[in-house]
């Protein structure tokens, strides 16, 4: 074989293996991100944000190649855990240290209050509904409780869920007729029905992990949960049936969230607060909002 027939069979060997499925790799750098590195997510452009770049009360913007820009710097006292984008694309922040959930006007860039409430303990993680409604945990990480908020608009904050454990990661079913919930120190994944309006009932316990602790969740198009198993450095994935399905181990070993973005929605980014960088890996199946 010549020289150039060995450099290529090695560059298609190289391209074939960082192609293989549930593969991690390095996204960005070590050690760019506060330790607490979370929130990751995409907006309709494609583009990646992730909270707590270079310290806490940031946001990051993350390209392409890994590199990291200042995309916004929170107002002092607030420290965002997680990201979703509302129709008009606005970022909407849970903002623990602050007791709140913040908004990020799209065009401007202005941080303003979105939603507080005095009963919030520390809003944690966020999903939203296709009409705008918000899902919030709220967990009691000294006491071991939590809560589970829902959000109708600016100001409108209603307790759907008391007396939980720590509430953290949430998600909704690709139908958007399931709300999972988990509970991070009781290593339990909770379901719940939702109605047209937006109000829970009929729990169910979905999955109970035997040791490491659960942070955010996402699911893919298929219905499929995957979990991150902080302390394991893994990305459980649950089949809608609540079984275990695979785990993916990535390099780190505090998996705090994940999201789904890329070309053809199947790239999973997930977020390490050990590593306080950006890993990803390729998923058989995109997430659930590139139906």
């Amino acid at each position: 074989m010549t020289r150039w027939g060995a450099l290529l069979v090695l560059f298609l060997s190289i391209g074939y293996v960082w192609a293989q499925p549930y593969q991690p790799r390095d996204l960005t750098a070590e050690n760019i991100f506060s330790n607490n590195i979370e929130g990751p997510n995409v907006d309709k452009a494609g583009n990646l944000y992730v909270v707590n770049f270079q310290r806490d009360g940031t946001i990051g913007l993350v390209k392409p190649n890994g590199e990291v820009e200042l995309f916004v710097t929170l107002p002092e006292g607030s420290v965002a855990n997680a990201i979703m984008f509302d129709k008009k694309g606005n970022m909407l922040l849970a903002d623990w240290q602050g007791h709140n959930v913040l908004k990020v006007d799209a065009r401007t860039k202005a941080v303003s209050v979105f939603v507080h409430n005095d009963q919030f303990n520390q809003p944690n993680d966020l999903c939203i509904r296709k009409s705008g409604k918000l899902f919030a945990s709220d967990p009691n990480w000294k006491e071991n409780t939590g809560k589970l908020w829902r959000i109708d608009g600016p100001g409108k904050a209603t307790l759907l869920a008391d007396n939980m454990g720590t509430t953290n990661g949430i998600e909704l079913s690709p139908d958007e007729t399931r709300l999972y919930v988990n509970e991070s120190v009781q290593r339990t994944v909770w379901v719940f029905d939702v109605d047209r309006k937006g109000n829970i009932s009929n729990k169910k316990l979905f999955h109970k992990f035997e040791d490491f602790g659960l942070d955010g969740m996402k699911c893919d198009k298929q219905g499929n949960l995957y979990v991150t198993r902080h302390g394991k450095g893994t990305i459980a994935i649950l089949s809608p049936k609540g079984d275990l399905l695979r785990e993916v181990q990535m390099k780190g070993k505090l998996t705090s969230n994940l999201t789904f973005g890329g070309p053809d929605g199947k790239t999973c980014f997930v977020t390490l607060q050990d590593r306080k960088c950006v890993e990803v890996f390729e998923s058989e199946v995109a997430g659930k909002k590139f139906q």
